[in-house]
């Protein structure tokens, strides 16, 4: 078979992982990253379906337990369909395409009609789920064989094809799909030798925020299983290694493990708080309560930037006002060499690392991350008469360009982008909060809290912990009758996180 190109079409099978775009492979979102239509399972992480060009047509294509499931003849016909349309077509399946995901049925579609196609192994649940519980699978004194198992086999199938004697005598078993099952899997297996005190451990909704282990014997588990109410996505682990799980569980040791945050950062911005958060174990949900938008004409942004080189000092409030100036120098043929000796004044590290990744150095980075302590630092540092460009958001207020003024500057302020109010908060989002199941809410702006409260008039807190980024954010919230159980300082998403963390910990 000839390598594919991405114009001629072809489809490539690229196993997901179990959930988190962190699990996602580098190959995975190569791919995925030149997609011209993806088809993705349901247990597919949205934040992996996000990693598409927006351009990308999304068909979601998976299985629903008890629901209304797409036929696996229509997805392959679909994967042709779109293969022959051109492009490169991704097809993104739940853990490894080819561990009980009919990955294999789908190549085979593939190959019988001509279609170019490749295959993106991933990490398949079994695996992800034993890291994720602290169990290994192997362990040089206790396990040395491990076997993947479905616990639900093709109904069409007139026998089942699994060994229970062979099984038995595996020193860790893995059932993929076995909670449904679960009773008659044990008892075939302790029927044909396996010990009922075997331990076992049962892993819900592994590596995602909502991950719970429950653990029995081989005997119990049935039992178990119904008394605590473990529904799918479960991976059951038998053998002795499931015992480790007390000593090895690491998840329930973050700080923020079993805790939900919503972060109302703009969607293009929420990234690095969303992960942080999530490394330390949130589950984290997005509402953002500000879009970022270009302004509503580029004349007078554009002007000023053509005779940029042409002014003293360029001062940036924020990471939106840096990527907003430097994406629109290069959609006017410049780059970094037309601000000339001009000098860059950022209001703190994250503007700073934005102007870095453009290979701007900052000149001016006040210690304290706010717009005043900014202003202060260029009243210090500009001298009388100083030319100065501010490019800011449409909603900036005019204090800073008022003090600068008053000082003897030339000032000009110019809008580079607008912050716009959404629609509505995600319904996840809304969820969560009506249904009592937030435990923190982070603002990062006083426009997050302000239209926080336009998008959800009528939202009790009381019972959901606010954290500010800093003073002034943390005023606009009391003005609003909330009492924010966090104000960081340095004011930063680092500082933040900490702190949410840092409160946790002392509970």
């Amino acid at each position: 078979m000839t390598a594919p190109d991405d114009a001629a079409g072809h489809v490539v099978l690229v196993g997901a992982g179990p959930g988190p775009a962190g699990l996602l492979t580098a190959e995975g979102a190569k791919w995925l990253s030149r997609a011209k239509c993806v088809l993705y399972d349901r247990l597919v992480g949205r934040d992996v379906v996000q990693l598409a060009p927006a351009s990308a047509e999304r068909i979601p294509v998976g299985k629903r337990p008890g629901g209304q499931s797409v036929p696996q003849e229509r997805i392959n016909e679909l994967l042709i369909e779109k293969a022959r349309a051109g492009g490169v077509v991704v097809r993104l399946k739940g853990g490894d395409p080819f561990i009980f995901g009919r990955g294999g049925e789908e190549a085979e579609a593939l190959a019988a009609a001509g279609v170019p196609y490749r295959i993106v192994p991933g990490v398949t649940a079994a695996v992800a789920a034993a890291a994720h519980a602290g169990i290994p699978l192997t362990h040089r004194r206790i396990a040395s064989t491990v076997a993947f198992v479905t616990g639900h086999e093709d109904p069409d199938k007139a026998d089942s094809s699994l060994d229970f004697r062979a099984l038995a005598r595996i020193d860790t078993l893995a059932f993929y799909m076995g909670v449904g099952a679960l009773r008659a899997t044990a008892d075939r297996l302790m029927a044909a030798g396996r010990a009922g005190d075997t331990p076992t451990a049962l892993v819900e909704n592994a590596t995602s925020p909502r991950q719970r282990v429950v653990t029995a014997t081989l005997a119990t588990a049935a039992d178990v299983a119904e008394r605590e109410d473990v529904r799918p996505p479960a991976i059951v682990l038998v053998g002795q290694v499931a015992a480790l799980h007390g000593r090895l569980a690491w998840v329930g040791r973050l700080p923020l493990s079993g805790r939900t945050v919503l972060v109302t950062r703009a969607r293009a911005q929420a990234s690095r708080l969303a992960e942080r958060l999530g490394e330390l174990g949130a589950q984290v949900i997005e509402a953002p309560t500000i879009e970022i938008q270009p302004p509503a004409s580029f004349d007078t942004l554009d002007s000023e930037l053509r005779r940029v080189g042409e002014r003293d000092w360029i001062v940036l409030t924020s990471p939106n006002g840096a990527v907003a100036v430097f994406d629109r120098l290069a959609a006017l043929g410049f780059d970094a060499r037309a601000l000339g000796r001009v000098r860059v004044a950022a209001v703190g590290p994250a503007t700073a690392e934005a102007l870095a990744q453009r290979s701007i150095r900052a000149d001016l980075v006040p210690e304290t991350h706010t717009t005043e302590a900014l202003t202060d630092a260029l009243l210090a540092a500009a001298r009388p008469g100083a030319r100065v460009l501010l490019a800011r958001s449409d909603l900036a207020p005019a204090d800073m360009a008022e003090r600068l003024t008053g000082a003897g500057m030339e000032v000009e302020d110019v809008t580079a982008y607008r912050t716009v109010r959404p629609h509505r908060l995600p319904d996840e989002a809304l969820q969560a909060l009506r249904a009592g199941e937030a435990d923190w809410i982070t603002f990062t702006s006083s426009s997050t809290v302000e239209n926080f409260f336009a998008l959800a008039p009528n939202t009790d807190l009381s019972a959901v912990k606010a954290a500010a980024i800093g003073p002034v954010t943390a005023d606009t919230l009391r003005a609003r009758g909330v009492e924010p159980a966090v104000t960081v300082d340095p004011h930063t998403i680092d500082a933040l996180v900490e702190g949410i963390a840092a409160a946790e910990t002392a509970r």
